[in-house]
């Protein structure tokens, strides 16, 4: 089935509409969009490009969340598209939205705080000062503590609130 050519100035906004829909598969409470890493929107006259930041080089999840931009923007009737991965400069937790801050909190997961420039490395995997406590996203508190450097995935750590004595995973920042 065909559909109607979009106007190009409407063609570019509505795939950036399109693409707040399209979930990560593996915070499937957060879009693209919410996480930061549709970087661009490119109307090419013929085809539309899409340009992606994966959250990191090696996510296993980049050619799930390609295809499912391809087909978004192809069911949206905005096709054809094409997807370019630019991986400079990096992604960074800084890139999620405050709207995606707010759906991995209600989804039970407790967001990432700013990235700390000062330290010049985004995550130390050995570090001497003492980390800042991670609020439980169901119950506020600050008494939790880190079961495992890693959680889900390599982005998250596990956590347990010694208040409510629920697990969560803390969204790394990166």
């Amino acid at each position: 089935m065909s559909q109607a050519p979009v106007a190009a100035g409407t063609r570019t906004q509505r795939a950036w509409a399109v693409l707040a829909t399209v979930l990560d598969p593996e915070v499937p409470a957060l879009s693209l969009r919410d996480l930061g890493i549709v970087r661009d929107v490119r109307d090419g006259g013929a085809a539309l490009e899409v340009v992606l930041t994966p959250t990191y080089s090696g996510c296993p999840a980049t050619e799930v969340i390609t295809q499912s931009v391809v087909d978004a923007i192809a069911a949206a009737g905005l096709g054809p598209v094409t997807v370019t991965l630019q991986r400079a400069p990096a992604w960074t937790t800084d890139w999620i939205s405050d709207d995606g801050r707010r759906k991995l909190r209600a989804y039970g997961i407790a967001p990432p705080g700013p990235v700390d420039a000062a330290a010049g490395v985004p995550i130390r995997l050995v570090g001497r000062r003492a980390a800042p406590a991670i609020a439980c996203p169901r119950c506020d508190s600050l008494q939790t503590e880190r079961l495992s450097a890693f959680g889900s995935t390599a982005c998250k750590a596990l956590y347990r609130c010694l208040a409510c004595r629920e697990p969560f995973e803390h969204f790394k920042p990166l």
